[in-house]
C-alpha cells in the first residue's frame, strides 16, 4: 500500500483527507507544519505528498524548495490561490500538480492515482536502464560505471565488457565468447586484444577500489566476475 503524506495545518481538514485516503487504500502520515512534513520525510519513504501552501514554522513554498533538493517524489500541492501567476511558480518549482480550494474528492482521487501511475511507470523505466554489480553501478544509457557514485571512465569496449560479464556473473566466459559478443565478429585465437582490455578494465576497477576483486581468471577457461 503506497504511503501518502498529507501536509495541512488545518486540522479539520488534514483529519478529513487522512480518512478518505483511508477509506481508499492509502496509508497516511499527517503533519501540521512545514518543519514537521520535512521531518517525517527525512524519517520515511513516501510515495506522494500532499502539500497546503499555508503552513506554520516553514511555508509549502518552502518546504516544496527543500523536497526537491533530494527526492523527486510526487508533490500535489493544495492551495487558496488559484491565480494564474502563483499556480504557474509553483510548477516552476517543482510542484507535479495541484488543486485549488475547495476541491472535490473524487478529482483529488483521480489526481493522486494519475501521479502514482507516473511515478511507478518512471520508477520502472530507471530500473530497465540501471544494472548494479556489487559497488558498480551501470550507466546503461551513458556507457559507463560507477563505484560508489564515482565515475570509473571506460572506454566503449572496457564497458561492454564489464556489462557482459555482470549481466551473468555466475557464467564463465571463454575469450572467444568475449570477443563474438562484444566486437561482433569471429575470434581467430588471438587472444592479446581481450587480455588488454580485460588488464585496462582490472586497474581502473582497482584505482577507484583497491579493496574489491570485481574480475576473475579462471584458468584455461576465460574470466568471470568474482562474486
Amino acid at each position: 500500500m503506497e504511503k501518502i503524506l498529507v501536509a495541512e495545518d488545518d486540522m479539520h481538514i488534514n483529519t478529513m483527507l487522512r480518512e478518505l485516503l483511508e477509506q481508499n487504500g492509502y496509508v497516511v502520515s499527517s503533519a501540521y507544519s512545514g518543519t514537521e512534513a520535512l521531518l517525517l520525510l527525512s524519517q520515511d519513504k513516501f510515495a506522494l505528498v500532499l502539500l497546503d501552501l499555508m503552513l506554520p514554522g516553514k511555508t509549502g513554498e518552502e518546504v516544496l524548495q527543500e523536497i526537491r533538493t533530494t527526492q523527486n517524489i510526487p508533490i500535489i500541492v493544495l492551495t487558496a490561490k488559484a491565480d494564474k501567476e502563483t499556480t504557474v511558480n509553483l510548477l516552476h518549482m517543482g510542484a507535479d500538480d495541484y488543486l485549488a480550494k475547495p476541491f472535490d474528492n473524487g478529482e483529488l482521487l483521480a489526481r493522486i492515482a494519475v501521479q502514482l501511475r507516473r511515478s511507478a511507470s518512471a520508477d520502472s523505466a530507471s530500473a530497465a536502464n540501471t544494472l548494479t554489480f556489487k559497488d558498480i553501478t551501470f550507466d546503461l544509457d551513458g556507457h559507463d560505471a560507477y563505484i560508489s557514485g564515482v565515475k570509473v571512465g571506460l572506454s566503449k569496449r572496457e564497458f561492454e565488457l564489464l556489462r557482459l560479464m555482470a549481466t551473468h556473473p555466475q557464467k564463465v566466459f571463454t575469450k572467444n565468447n568475449l570477443y563474438e559478443s562484444v566486437w561482433g565478429d569471429e575470434f581467430f585465437g588471438t587472444d592479446n586484444t581481450i587480455n588488454m582490455h580485460i588488464s585496462r578494465l582490472r586497474a581502473k576497477l582497482n584505482a577507484a577500489n583497491p579493496n574489491q576483486e570485481y574480475i576473475k581468471t579462471v584458468w584455461g577457461v576465460g574470466f568471470k566476475m568474482d562474486e
